[in-house]
Parts: C-alpha cells; sequence; structure tokens
C-alpha cells in the first residue's frame, strides 16, 4: 500500500469508530463490503459519503464490494429512527435498486473504480426461518441485542419483532461475504456500529476468523441539521429530477465558512498541502466565497457533468447578477429561459388567466411563494418582492407587458429565494 488508509480517513474526519488491528490488516489488500438500502429511487447527499470512502479504499488498492439491500430493503433500518418505516411492496423496492445501480455505476465509473456489485436478497431467500434462527440467531443474546444504542432510543417507545433482526440479517450478510467472498471488513455509518460489532461477533462464532469494521460519521451542520438537508428539512438528491443541479449548486454555495472548511476535506480528494492552501487563499477574501465555489463545480462535474455545471453557471449569473436587470433580462433567448424554469422553483398557468389581468398577491397565492397572502403583504410593504428583476411596491396588476418573452415572469424575494411562472 502506498500509503496509510487510516491515517487518510482520519485527517479528512472521516472515521468515528474502527475495530483495533484494522491498521495491520489493511496493509494488505483487503477485501471491503458497504451496503445501501433501497428506501428511495435516488441517493442523496448523505449516500454520497460512503461511496467517496470507497473511493478512498480503491484508491489504496483494496477490493470492493458494494451490496443493495433487496433483503434489509423490506424491512427498513431502525437506526435514527423515531418510528418503524413504512414498509415498501416488492416492485417499488426492484425499481429502486434498479435506480440506485445506475447511480452507483455512474459515480464510481466517474473514476474508474472497480468493484463487485451484490443484491443480499440473493443469499438471504435460501436460508429458511428455522435455520436462520438456529445457526445464526443462536451466536447474539437478546441482552446484546438490546444493549445496542438503535435500540435503546426505541425499545421505551415501541420496537417490533421485525426491526429488532435487522441487525442480524446484516451480521449474516457479513458472515456469506466473509466466507464466499472473504471479505474482512464493514464500513458503514456511525448508526451502524452496533450492526457491524453483530457481524463480526457471529463470523467469529461462526468461523473462528477475525473481523473488522470502521465507522464514518453522520455530518450535520453547525444548527444541529444532517448535513444534506435543506432548510426545510428535504433530502439534496444525486437524481436532478428530485433537486435540480442549480439547488444543489446553491445549497454548496450557501453553507458557512466555518463549515465549507471541513467540507472540503470530507467531499473531495484533494491532496491535504492544496485544502490547506485552498483555505488560506479564502480567508484572505471570504466574501468571494472560493471555497464554497471550488466544493461545489467539483462535486457537480461528478455528479451531473461539466456541461450541466457550465449550465448551472449560467443560470446562477443571470439571477445573481446585477447587469441582467431591465432591458438585459428581456433580451434572454428561449433556451435560457427555459433551462431556468427547468432548474428552480416553477409554474405552468393558462395564459388565458391572464386575459383581463392578474393581481400580483392573487398570483402569489397560486404558485405558494408565501404561506400566507399576509405574509405576501408584508413583504410587499418591506419592499423585499421583486419581478423581473424590479422591486415591487404595491399589489400591481400584472399584464402580458411584464412578461419575458411574453411568456414568463421571475419573482424574488430577498437575495436568494426566485420562482419563475411560465404562461401557455
Amino acid at each position: 500500500m502506498k500509503k496509510n488508509i487510516i491515517d487518510e480517513l482520519s485527517w479528512r474526519g472521516l472515521i468515528t469508530n474502527k475495530v483495533p488491528g484494522v491498521e495491520k490488516e489493511l496493509k494488505k489488500r483487503t477485501t471491503i463490503y458497504l451496503g445501501f438500502d433501497p428506501t428511495s429511487d435516488s441517493l442523496h447527499l448523505g449516500s454520497l459519503l460512503p461511496i467517496i470512502i470507497l473511493i478512498h479504499f480503491q484508491k489504496m488498492g483494496h477490493k470492493l464490494l458494494v451490496i443493495i439491500g433487496g433483503a434489509t430493503g423490506m424491512i427498513g433500518d431502525p437506526s435514527e429512527r423515531k418510528n418503524q418505516r413504512l414498509f415498501l411492496n416488492q416492485e417499488t423496492i426492484q425499481k429502486n435498486i434498479e435506480s440506485i445501480k445506475k447511480q452507483l455505476s455512474k459515480l464510481l465509473g466517474f473514476y474508474s473504480v472497480e468493484f463487485e456489485l451484490l443484491n443480499n436478497i440473493n443469499w438471504i431467500k435460501k436460508i429458511s426461518l428455522l435455520e436462520f434462527i438456529r445457526n445464526v440467531g443462536k451466536h447474539i443474546t437478546v441482552n446484546n441485542m438490546i444493549s445496542k444504542d438503535s435500540v435503546k432510543k426505541r425499545i421505551n417507545h415501541g420496537m417490533s419483532f421485525t426491526e429488532l433482526t435487522y441487525s442480524l440479517i446484516q451480521g449474516y450478510d457479513f458472515l456469506y461475504l466473509n466466507m464466499k467472498k472473504n471479505c474482512l471488513l464493514q464500513v458503514g455509518g456511525s448508526d451502524q456500529w452496533g450492526n457491524i460489532i453483530t457481524g463480526i461477533e457471529i463470523i467469529r462464532k461462526e468461523t473462528g476468523k477475525k473481523a473488522y469494521g470502521i465507522t464514518f460519521p453522520l455530518i450535520t451542520k453547525s444548527n444541529g441539521v444532517k448535513f444534506g438537508k435543506s432548510e426545510k428539512g428535504e433530502n439534496i438528491w444525486l437524481d436532478e429530477k428530485r433537486t435540480s443541479p442549480f439547488l444543489f449548486y446553491q445549497f454548496w454555495m450557501n453553507i458557512s465558512d466555518t463549515e465549507i472548511e471541513n467540507f472540503i476535506k470530507i467531499y473531495t480528494f484533494y491532496s491535504k498541502e492544496s485544502i490547506e492552501k485552498y483555505i488560506l487563499k479564502h480567508r484572505e477574501n471570504p466574501e468571494k466565497r472560493s471555497l464554497q465555489k471550488k466544493v461545489a463545480s467539483e462535486i457537480i462535474k461528478w455528479i451531473h457533468g461539466k456541461k450541466v455545471y457550465k449550465k448551472v453557471i449560467e443560470i446562477t449569473n443571470i439571477l445573481f447578477c446585477k447587469k441582467y436587470i431591465d432591458k438585459k433580462l428581456f433580451t434572454l433567448d428561449e433556451r435560457k429561459l427555459f433551462s431556468i424554469y427547468e432548474n428552480i422553483p416553477h409554474l405552468l398557468v393558462s395564459h388565458k388567466e391572464l386575459k383581463k389581468g392578474i393581481f400580483l398577491l392573487d398570483l402569489l397565492k397560486k404558485v405558494n411563494f408565501f404561506s400566507s397572502k399576509n405574509k405576501a403583504n408584508k413583504a410587499l410593504k418591506a419592499n423585499s418582492i421583486f419581478i423581473n428583476k424590479k422591486s415591487i411596491k404595491k399589489n400591481i396588476l400584472i399584464q402580458e407587458k411584464d412578461m419575458i418573452r411574453k411568456k414568463y415572469i421571475l419573482f424574488q424575494f430577498g437575495k436568494k429565494n426566485f420562482f419563475i411562472v411560465k404562461f401557455e
């Protein structure tokens, strides 16, 4: 191995727990596994962290197994959850699996990462209930299971037997991969530590072998919100149909200066020397947000491609640069306008509604730009509402002459909130 993978991950802040002796094991080529449950049809920003860690391991020469939980996805991991997950049907799980496969192949393929993709339903379905509870369940005591943090947090509020078995099934995955693929290390989020230890214990008791585990942190922002969630609590998805590339870019641009110094270590592959240089440059002129731009650029090019990144920068310039005011905004061609429409919150409205004109507050109510007409009225009085980048101070009647290319109206509230209406 060219470098010590533990040292590399540690300085980046990517290790919370590790089983003693793992450093020695990782001095030679090791088979590592990491799993994803298909609870959605898209991965999100939180899912990106384990993918980044896999890439670090692959760069160090280790062999990767990526497991999609067709079996565990039917139960749902109870870790970090207040209530039991809603069960997904097999058709939905299969669709999710196919979507996640494509995303994983694209994301890991970008860095030419070699990996073997497996689905745990293929071995779980072959073991009967009696075999499972006799041959696997015997290795783990109930006392051990209920002592885990993921269980203790839920046990007093009610936890189903189905959820309790999740840890055993994940432990069996590790045993199966150990026996069939000589897998010696499982990697997962810090909430998976108990499940990983269960697998290690099952392997030890069943085979006498020593296995290992490493966990990475569940990243949160300074306000305690899990990283990857928007201000509204919605996930920042990797699928552009669920989170537009523009909103994805803005998420990174709005991260605080303190946090971005941490995230450039976590979410990019720059060397320690390069990162220290970028941080010093950023601190000289933090108002230029060079660090946020650097991270946003790297990640968007990775996830969405260079062409999409150029389009996002174009949209950002139009929305935020002062030169696109008055007549300049009205000279935008249809391609650029439609690109804005695709990437920011929008609504399609019938052109018929403009025959007699429509008052601003009524249109704002229709697009749900504000939670109530009263709040919209207050924003008007505070000069916080803009139409086509012009400040609006009263409830005007909007007509065709107010539209860009006789089709679009761009709304803005404050500095960062945009909404576009298209009339057809």
